[in-house]
Formats: structure tokens, sequence, C-alpha cells
């Protein structure tokens, strides 16, 4: 993927605004962290839920996955834009839109959320 397809990605979430975290260009949802583009790599900073799913993911593909010093004690992945899959990168944001969309957005927008299962 290329940042310009990357950026259409998640411009299409509801939502979806750029603005700035740290003074780096990232994406927010309703004014909420949701990523940013790494320039020194190419690689979008996400929170994939917990460090022992971002590290299975370092470990399954390091091609795509990494990390630095830095991110080692947060949940977040670093994904090398030109190498990950888009339908995976589409799920995994649309995953983390659900964790930081606020509640009017969400009810706003039921396609987003995931179906509760039956009981």
């Amino acid at each position: 993927m290329t940042g310009d397809e990357v950026d259409a990605l998640i411009m299409a979430l509801p939502g979806a605004e750029h603005g700035t975290a740290y003074g780096h260009p990232c994406w927010r949802i309703a004014g909420k962290f949701l990523t940013r583009l790494r320039a020194e790599d190419d690689s979008l900073a996400l929170d994939v839920g917990s460090v022992e799913r971002r590290d299975m993911l370092v470990e399954v593909d390091p091609e795509v996955f990494h990390i630095t010093d830095h991110y080692r004690a947060y949940a977040y992945a670093l994904i090398r834009i030109k190498r990950v899959d888009p339908a995976w990168l589409r799920a995994e944001l649309v995953s983390r839109w659900r964790k930081v969309a606020p509640a009017k957005l969400r009810k706003a927008h039921p396609e987003m959320v995931e179906a509760t299962p039956p009981s």
C-alpha cells in the first residue's frame, strides 16, 4: 500500500480526521488518536490490543510487523504499509475504530459495530 491508499482507507472510517500527535501527523476518530504513519520507515503505529498479540505478529511475520524500543512497553505494532495485506489492515482499523469511537458515533454507524453473539 502507499501512504495515499492508507489515508483513503482511514478517511473512509466514520469520524476520521487528520490531526497531530507529539508534533507528527496522525489520524483521529472524533478527536481520539487512531494511528500515525512514521515517516522514518513508512510504518503505521497501531494499537493491536495487547503486547502478547503484538509480539505474536512480529514473530509470525517480521517482514510486515516490527517494533522499536520506544514501543516495547505498549500494545503498538509498527506495520510496514508496503507489505501489509490491505484487507487485514482494514479489518484491524475497523476493530480499533470500535474501541476509540465515542458511543454516539458508534450508535450512528451500526454497520461498524460487531454483532452481539446470540446467547
